[in-house]
């Protein structure tokens, strides 16, 4: 999902241009279902190659689909894929608040866990290549696991905790935890179904069935030397708690709410990333940090106050 601000002007004007045209707007539609090259779209829309051409070019400006260039049976040619499923731009002044004091954040690298119990297929990648040796479950406590960037696993969890310093008296709004995450599949599958859970201090919030393992494209961080016919991006996930309910993407999903979880009768927030034992689709988790993947982060905490 690509998140936007009022705040980020530039590139709010070159999505809501990008997504202004009928036939851009077309374009995306096609891209649904399928890589495609700028002469199949040309054909599939009846308009000529240099009309589909600038089109693209403004979207590729946008940041909204990618292009590679690849061979072709006469020279090479230029395949177009989608970056991202949604857009959702918040017209609110920082976080909903015209005080930009009212926010409290941090990402905590993904390999930053404090305990963790995982079974394999498992492993880690850190920033210049995968730790040794692959589906070795003890991995997982080496020194090296700090500087990991992608790390995997077919069952168990991962616990985080993150420090939680806030102004005396104020009184929270809402609590965010974002990370791009995705199935855990032998190489990828898109269609490998898995049950990943999410628990707040203890208290699980929801389970989010994620479609598959997505490799079908290189991520867009993703370095020369990062593994082939792998596992390459995932999908960027929010999880909000209120006063109310609990959200995934701003869509209502469970009723636990912030008294629930007890926010701030300790000074961290626990966070733990997993598959029940008894889940349904045991289909494992891949996890991104910022500098692989798709989005530039690593797993997110905002405090809204």
């Amino acid at each position: 999902m690509l998140e936007l601000t009022i705040d980020e002007s530039d590139t709010l004007i070159k999505v809501s241009h990008a997504l202004s045209s009928k036939i851009r707007i077309d374009i995306l539609k096609l891209l649904n279902f399928q890589k495609m090259n700028i002469n199949e779209l040309a054909e599939k829309l009846d308009l000529p190659v240099s009309t589909i051409a600038s089109n693209i070019k403004v979207l590729e400006n946008a940041d909204i689909i990618a292009t590679e260039i690849q061979p072709a049976s006469r020279g090479t040619m230029k395949v177009c894929s989608r970056n991202f499923d949604d857009v959702y731009i918040n017209l609110n002044l920082n976080m909903g608040h015209n005080n930009p004091n009212n926010y409290y954040q941090i990402e905590m690298p993904v390999g930053h866990y404090i305990n963790c119990d995982i079974a394999p297929t498992c492993g880690l990648i850190g920033k210049t290549g995968i730790i040794k040796p692959e589906d070795e479950p003890s991995i997982f406590f080496l020194p090296e696991r700090m500087n990991a960037q992608l790390l995997w696993f077919r069952k168990g969890f991962v616990d985080y905790r993150f420090p939680l310093f806030l102004p005396a008296n104020s009184v929270v709004q809402s609590l965010q935890f974002s990370m791009e995450l995705c199935s855990e599949a032998p190489r990828y599958d898109h269609d490998w179904p898995s049950d990943i859970t999410i628990w707040i201090n203890g208290v699980e919030i929801y389970t989010w069935t994620c479609p598959g393992d997505f490799g079908d494209r290189k991520g867009r961080l993703n370095p020369t030397w990062f593994p082939e016919n792998s596992t390459q991006y995932g999908l960027l996930k929010t999880w909000k708690i209120d006063n109310n309910a609990s959200y995934l993407d701003d869509v209502k999903v469970s009723a636990v709410n912030l008294l629930d979880i007890k926010l701030g009768t300790q000074k961290y927030v626990d966070l733990r990333v997993g598959i029940k034992q008894n889940a349904k689709n045991v289909g494992g988790i891949n996890l991104f940090g910022k500098e692989l993947g798709d989005y530039e982060q690593d797993i997110l905490m905002r405090v809204i106050y």
